[in-house]
């Protein structure tokens, strides 16, 4: 559906949007990055040839588009890699509390095109997450010791919605090496609602402080300083077009009589549009439980599943979870979804995963942590599989990148490398990104070179030559 979309509309929307602003187009990066989704999973721009050698079955996987923005499989594939990658070799063997910050609109929309504000924003709210959980460990008569944080910086809401927030990890506790060699965790009670009102306070005040050295008017409706999108892309500041350019989005359920009723739920604070929830915390041992959340917070913005067209071409979008006012779908005209999306794009080389105190690059204790409390016993993660070589003979260490089925394997318990007609084992033949031999080969497996609608991946298994995506 989302390629359908965009593969109709795209030329279109980039010749309103250059129009609107007066012959400005968008940055490259978001114009590339939606030529590049269309490229994805398109056996004609290139693929990774694999055949059973009993039996001589054949698989053919096209290349990805690797995009940052909003590809849900190349979404889907980071997710599962940086998921793994935290459970296995960065998160230590302790409890963990999800801490969750939200921005008022305006600031939302600074440090989404300002990067380094974002950054300094983060920084400040890390800062006081860690000095919050060393004064409660000072308080129970505990040294002093340090803690640490993970953050995904997220730039979407449920609706495709701009909406710069940060999910933070924050270990349920602090460190110490009272002994000198040995390093214990020192876990902590779960913070009163109270803590999370003081902390959200603390955050606010040194916000704002931070704004006003920015030379922001932290105070005011409208910040002071020229609109620093608006300087550097007209196009990306005012990317509402079409006939319904500045309207909201239609919502179906919405009650717009119904109070608006502010969260009463544990651990959840607000003020002058920041608001911290602390509520969700995941015990020491429970990895699986630990996975399932890092990968909630490194999701791509879209779920294709939620995506339907409707009779007058409109697309219709349904909800996780009905709003406070009751909305529960939205309807986007055709070209909205592109004017969404071209705002959730992040920059080129910017970090959205940050690590702060005992995670920092530099921390003196971070080898030591990361190690904490894992079983002696357990091997490292194969991370590079290699596919001509046996199942047992994955490299035992533990890597940046994770192969493709590996990954295949750990998010949907599927061997993508088990030959579906004889289970012996496909082996990679190589991969071919030139144009004469793709259309060559394609014609003599009568293989269509376009995007194909794929089946989940356990209901594969018929064809003569099968594709599916790395």
């Amino acid at each position: 559906m989302l390629y359908r979309v965009i593969d109709e509309h795209l030329e279109t929307f980039l010749e309103v949007a250059a129009q609107h602003a007066d012959g400005h187009r968008l940055p490259k990066f978001v114009e590339q990055e939606f030529r590049v989704f269309l490229t994805c999973g398109v056996l004609a721009h290139g693929f990774a040839r694999l055949r059973c050698s009993d039996c001589a079955f054949e698989r053919l996987v096209p290349f990805s588009c690797k995009g940052r923005g909003f590809c849900p499989s190349c979404g889907g594939r980071r997710m599962t890699e940086c998921a793994a990658r935290l459970v296995d070799g960065i998160l230590p063997h302790v409890p963990v509390r999800q801490w969750v910050l939200s921005l008022p609109h305006r600031l939302r929309y600074l440090v989404a095109w300002d990067h380094e504000l974002c950054r300094s924003v983060l920084a400040v709210y890390a800062r006081a997450l860690l000095s919050f959980q060393r004064r409660r460990a000072r308080r129970r008569r505990l040294r002093a010791g340090p803690s640490g944080c993970v953050t995904v910086i997220q730039r979407f809401g449920g609706g495709l919605n701009l909406n710069v927030h940060f999910h933070t990890l924050v270990l349920d506790g602090v460190f110490t090496d009272d002994e000198g060699d040995a390093l214990r965790f020192r876990p902590l009670p779960p913070p009163t609602d109270e803590e999370v009102g003081g902390v959200l306070a603390t955050i606010y005040m040194r916000v704002c402080r931070l704004l006003r050295r920015r030379g922001f008017d932290a105070s005011a409706d409208d910040l002071s300083r020229p609109d620093p999108v608006a300087e550097e892309s007209p196009m990306l500041a005012g990317i509402a077009l079409g006939p319904r350019a500045g309207r909201r989005v239609w919502r179906v359920g919405e009650e717009p009589d119904k109070p608006w009723v502010l969260s009463s739920s544990p651990r959840h604070a607000h003020i002058a549009g920041f608001d911290l929830h602390a509520n969700v915390a995941v015990p020491a041992g429970d990895r699986g439980r630990l996975e399932q959340l890092c990968r909630y917070l490194l999701r791509p913005p879209v779920a294709q599943e939620r995506l339907r067209r409707m009779g007058d071409d409109r697309i219709l979008l349904t909800l996780k979870a009905a709003w406070a006012d009751g909305t529960h779908h939205l309807i986007f005209a055709p070209m909205e979804p592109l004017e969404k999306l071209a705002a959730l794009t992040p920059r080129p080389r910017t970090n959205l995963v940050l690590y702060h105190g005992v995670f920092g690059p530099n921390a003196r204790w971070r080898v030591r942590v990361v190690a904490y409390g894992a079983p002696l016993e357990t091997a490292a993660t194969a991370a590079n599989f290699e596919g001509d070589s046996d199942d047992e003979a994955a490299s035992p260490s533990l890597s940046r990148h994770w192969a493709w089925a590996n990954l295949m394997r750990r998010a949907f318990d599927v061997d993508v490398l088990a030959c579906p007609r004889c289970g012996g084992r496909l082996r990679l033949l190589g991969t071919i990104d030139d144009p004469v031999a793709i259309r060559a080969l394609l014609d003599s497996l009568a293989v269509s070179a376009g995007p194909l609608d794929r089946p989940p991946p356990a209901t594969m298994l018929e064809p003569a030559a099968l594709v599916i995506r790395a």
